[in-house]
């Protein structure tokens, strides 16, 4: 490895200099990186950087290294072979054509620093790009230069730098933000549910009484089968779901996958919904031809009117317009002490019946809701449980 400055004359007579540092890359093949006559300082840098990595065996020469663009390709073609959803296909090609692509996609791997990765984060927003997008976009950045580390055309990863830095501070940040759910506000109270199933019609009642009391995910009812209905037993398994394609799939996670036991009212509401289909339906809410119904009608023509018809609004409109509140609710069921009205499970079987792949996601978001075993009165129980 040295750093020498060249002088050669070009065709037109003219005298040029440089700095040059010669090396030689991981495979033994030579290699000249140019840097201007004013640039010693960034040659020597560059030296010292190759020297570490052509010894650890991780450097890639920039005439070796390959463009943003083409490793996003490569990207999303590693995507496809491995099977991911469409849905997931989509998005990494939205975020690289519309957002990578124009502002970085002809930089080479080997160039992409992490200032580099900071002005391009500045610049997303500079565009009217969202802080939620930006952050999404920087995500899928870090997939791409993961991706192109194990084919062996990046050497680093400045987004995973970046994110490593920010970790404790975007956390906090975060729960800031973001908050926990509220009932009331995220969560529909117990009695704006009870109003709520007794306005519900015929049609949407089966779908929506199943989702309230099981907490199912919207691609987890659209995905339901008649054969994971144990009317008996009075459970419900959770094997496959619907993406918004309406294509049949293995739920998101090996937790997805649990049996639900669901009350009386539920299982009455299926067998009455079952008598009303042909022989032979597969699925539990189809739509006409037997395929998965589509999240926006179910959403359109089933929770927003019944929210309307119970007179849970919001000047006039529906004050819940997604079916996760179900599934907040369903949770908060769950968690609530019996003499409130709910179940009081401990933390393990509500994360369990949610299908969260981690106990943390369900403390996150619900922990709040458990009660405390410290309250006045039971303080005073266990004092003089302790000293009489």
């Amino acid at each position: 490895m040295s750093v020498r400055k060249r002088e050669w004359t070009t065709p037109k007579g003219e005298t040029k200099s440089a700095w040059v540092v010669d090396y030689f890359d991981t495979s033994g093949k030579r290699r000249l990186k140019t840097f201007p006559l004013g640039k010693k300082k960034q040659a020597d840098q560059f030296a010292a950087t190759a020297s570490v990595e052509v010894r650890d065996g991780v450097h890639v020469a920039d005439s070796a290294s390959v463009t943003v663009e083409k490793a996003g390709a490569l990207w999303i073609a590693s995507g496809e072979t491995a099977g991911l959803e469409r849905s997931t296909i989509n998005q990494r090609k939205s975020h690289l054509e519309n957002h990578i692509v124009p502002l970085i996609g002809q930089v080479l791997l080997s160039k992409l620093t992490v200032p580099a990765v900071r002005e391009f984060e500045d610049k997303m927003r500079q565009e009217g790009r969202s802080p939620a997008m930006a952050k999404k976009v920087l995500t899928s950045l870090g997939s791409i230069l993961a991706d192109a580390g194990e084919r062996g055309l990046a050497t680093r990863n400045p987004v995973r730098d970046i994110r490593g830095s920010r970790k404790g501070r975007e956390r906090r940040s975060e729960r800031r933000q973001k908050g926990r759910v509220e009932v009331g506000v995220d969560i529909p109270t117990r009695d704006e549910i009870k109003a709520l199933v007794a306005s519900l019609d015929d049609h949407w009642r089966p779908l929506l009484v199943t989702t309230i009391f099981t907490g199912m995910r919207s691609s987890e009812i659209r995905g339901l089968r008649w054969q994971d209905v144990d009317f008996k037993r009075g459970e419900i398994r959770v094997t496959q779901r619907a993406d918004e394609f309406g294509e049949i799939g293995k739920p998101k996670s090996e937790a997805g996958i649990r049996t639900i036991p669901v009350p009386p009212l539920v299982i009455n509401a299926l067998k009455e919904h079952r008598l009303k289909q042909p022989n032979g339906t597969v699925l539990v809410f189809g739509n006409p031809e037997g395929e998965p119904r589509s999240h926006t009608n179910i959403i359109n023509k089933g929770l927003i009117p019944a929210m309307i018809r119970a007179g849970v609004t919001v000047e006039g409109k529906a004050k819940y317009t997604g079916l996760h509140s179900l599934r907040h609710f369903y949770a908060s069921w769950l968690i609530n002490r019996k003499e409130d009205g709910g179940l009081g499970l401990p933390a393990k079987m509500v994360q369990e019946r949610l299908g969260h792949a981690s106990i943390v996601m369900t403390m996150d978001v619900y922990g709040h809701l458990f009660p405390r075993a410290d309250d006045g009165r039971e303080m005073a129980d266990a004092a003089n449980a302790l000293l009489n």
